[in-house]
């Protein structure tokens, strides 16, 4: 993943496919951002300052509830890749970012796994240069796979555009 085609990541951190990209992130130099709730709450960092101890670059938003920070990174990202593993079960704020992608007319792609990189390489060519690209998918208590599939999803795509 190119810095100069992807400028950004945007995720709102909570367990999954969103830690995944900030780890990823983390892990290759790209600078991250997001919306989280109020008090850094994921179902994984319950209790205030929450996942704020381990990802300061993320900003609460003023509700402590997950629809708010859904939508607001959707509506302040210039593109969406969600990553929805077959194994996945039904991710109400997964849904949530999707209608929210598609009612603003992001440019989207949603992808299961690794078998998908070569037309995601396709979608990412065609978005322009310095985009900031939110990431996300379903939390870990609802795909146990979440986290793996979208790290290798992004490991893949490092290694054509890396």
């Amino acid at each position: 993943m190119s810095t100069a085609k992807i400028i950004r990541i945007r995720t709102g951190g909570q367990s999954g496919a969103d830690r995944a990209a900030m780890d990823f992130a983390k892990e290759h130099g790209i600078p991250l951002c997001g919306w989280c709730p109020k008090g850094g709450w994921a179902e994984d960092y319950p209790d205030p300052p929450g996942l704020l101890w381990d990802y300061p670059e993320l900003t609460e938003t003023p509700s402590a509830g997950t629809e708010q920070r859904t939508r607001w990174n959707m509506r302040d990202a210039e593109a969406i890749l969600t990553i929805i593993p077959k194994s996945s079960a039904v991710s109400k704020g997964t849904d949530v970012g999707l209608e929210e992608g598609e009612s603003l007319g992001k440019p989207m792609f949603t992808a299961t796994g690794p078998e998908d990189v070569p037309e995601i390489l396709r979608w990412l060519d065609q978005l322009p240069d310095g985009t900031e690209l939110c990431i996300g998918g379903p939390r870990a208590s609802e795909c146990t796979e979440a986290y793996q599939e979208t790290k290798a999803v992004l490991e893949a795509i490092m290694a054509v555009f890396g």
